[in-house]
């Protein structure tokens, strides 16, 4: 029978679906008017609007007497005590991708004109083909949803192209000519590359059903991948490394080997007790990554919920509630921390909120909202990624704690839109059989730059 959640961890659900999120998805316009995140006018009173990724803030702007230049107006609600500062818009406003996102009017600025999401990309889709620039366009919000959450974690997002040349992280976006074999999805030393076929919406979808995958979305893969570069930078040879290594496994195991069977015989019968989807199961990497993508899922959607006030608490359905020995169980009398209340609070208002999503996309006739379940193993492992963002972060000063969960993948495949690779056929994968980027086609060429301009490549 379940059991109700326990008292010091109700009373916390309300508390923490209902406090201020980490990346606020919902603004209002200096006309009081609902506004939105990737909105760049307001649609009531025609106010220009624009994304500050520093302040986690969609600001309604006012033309100055430079036309490239904006200043900031007054709001209402969040914001409203924001300093009203200058900015120019991305360079990319006006590409085939618009981009609403602020940068500060200073000299910086006008030498490197793209914002902190756009300067991650080294290599772009040639907009020229109407194809591509439909395609680009929908990764770039995705990718844009992506960055913006990093940033308000206060994770180090920095470019590998014109920012951090040794750590920083980069994208190629990719489209395979005509004939040529599939560019492969993966990670390879802070690249990122990206079959944008992924933004298709009936490619994305044949290939979900082809490989049984309960869920596989674009800014999934891209959350999966940026997990993988997260490894790199946040756990690779620091002392969490060890830690890692216990509760993931040991990331040392041959990684062709280990795809090359996981292809070959499929994910153990037993899955689902240990990991958040089947592809976790071939590889400590690949467990990384697919339970950091389910941590960003669930840290975006509590935010997205908080941002429109939604709360999840009634008592006509009741779950099996996480308790602090799930986290330490090696140490039944071990008091738990402040922090582990507050994850495990969300832990289990989450599986509230999402059992009430789920019934209303089945009413629509559509698939469940969240189509996972939790483990005890799987909220072990959401949780150490959770204390490596918090050290990543500094203890998280501004925003509150971007606590989430991952679940347990009710059908085969990559919960998070993985799988594939050099062994796996033709899907948007984890890199090849050695762990690299194996990528097909989609060389780029530079266009002429002017004014000291760094473009990207197009492909």
């Amino acid at each position: 029978m379940d059991t109700p959640l326990p008292a010091y961890i109700r009373r916390l659900v309300p508390t923490l679906l209902t406090s201020t999120p980490t990346a606020r998805r919902a603004f209002r316009c200096r006309c009081g008017r609902p506004v939105f995140f990737r909105n760049d006018v307001c649609l009531a009173c025609g106010t220009p609007l624009g994304y500050d990724p520093d302040l986690v803030l969609l600001r309604p702007l006012a033309p100055t007497r430079n036309p490239e230049v904006f200043r900031a107006m007054r709001t209402r609600g969040a914001g409203k005590t924001a300093p009203l500062t200058t900015y120019r818009r991305c360079i990319n406003w006006t590409s085939a991708a618009p981009c609403n996102w602020l940068l500060p009017d200073n000299d910086e600025a006008r030498l490197k004109p793209y914002c902190r999401s756009c300067r991650l990309d080294r290599t772009v889709p040639d907009p020229t083909d109407r194809d591509n620039a439909e395609l680009w366009l929908k990764v770039e919000l995705a990718k844009r949803a992506l960055v913006s959450q990093l940033i308000a974690m206060r994770l180090p997002v920095e470019s590998r192209v014109s920012e951090n040349p040794e750590q920083g992280v980069m994208f190629d976006l990719l489209r395979a000519p005509e004939g040529a074999p599939a560019v492969m999805t993966g990670h390879d030393d802070g690249l990122i590359t990206l079959d944008i076929q992924e933004a298709d919406d009936v490619h994305r979808e044949t290939v979900r059903s082809q490989m049984h995958e309960p869920y596989r979305t674009l800014i999934g893969h891209l959350r999966h991948e940026i997990g993988h570069y997260y490894w790199q930078r946040l756990v690779r040879g620091t002392e969490w490394e060890e830690p890692c290594r216990a509760i993931f496994g040991d990331d040392r195991l041959d990684y062709g080997l280990a795809l090359q069977d996981y292809y070959a015989s499929g994910a153990p019968f037993d899955w689902k007790n240990r990991h958040v989807s089947a592809y976790a199961s071939a590889h400590p990497y690949e467990d990384w990554a697919e339970t950091w993508a389910h941590y960003l899922h669930m840290v975006d959607s509590l935010d997205t919920a908080r941002s429109f006030g939604l709360v999840a608490h009634h008592d006509e359905i009741q779950y099996d509630a996480f308790t602090p020995q799930v986290l330490h169980p090696d140490e039944p009398d071990a008091k738990p921390s402040a922090d582990d209340l507050a994850f495990l609070a969300v832990v289990n208002g989450w599986i509230e909120l999402t059992g009430a999503l789920n019934e209303v996309t089945r009413s629509m006739g559509e698939p469940d909202f969240y189509p996972f379940v939790l483990s005890k193993p799987a909220v072990r492992k959401l949780h150490f990624i959770h204390k490596v963002v918090r050290n990543a972060a500094g203890g998280l000063a501004r925003g509150g704690s971007p606590t989430g969960a991952g679940g347990v993948a009710l059908g085969d495949g990559s919960s998070t839109g993985a799988g594939g690779g050099a062994i796996g056929g033709d899907s948007g994968g984890a890199g090849g059989a050695e762990g690299g980027s194996p990528v097909s086609g989609g060389t780029g060429t530079l266009p002429p730059a002017s004014d000291g301009v760094e473009s990207p490549l197009i492909a």
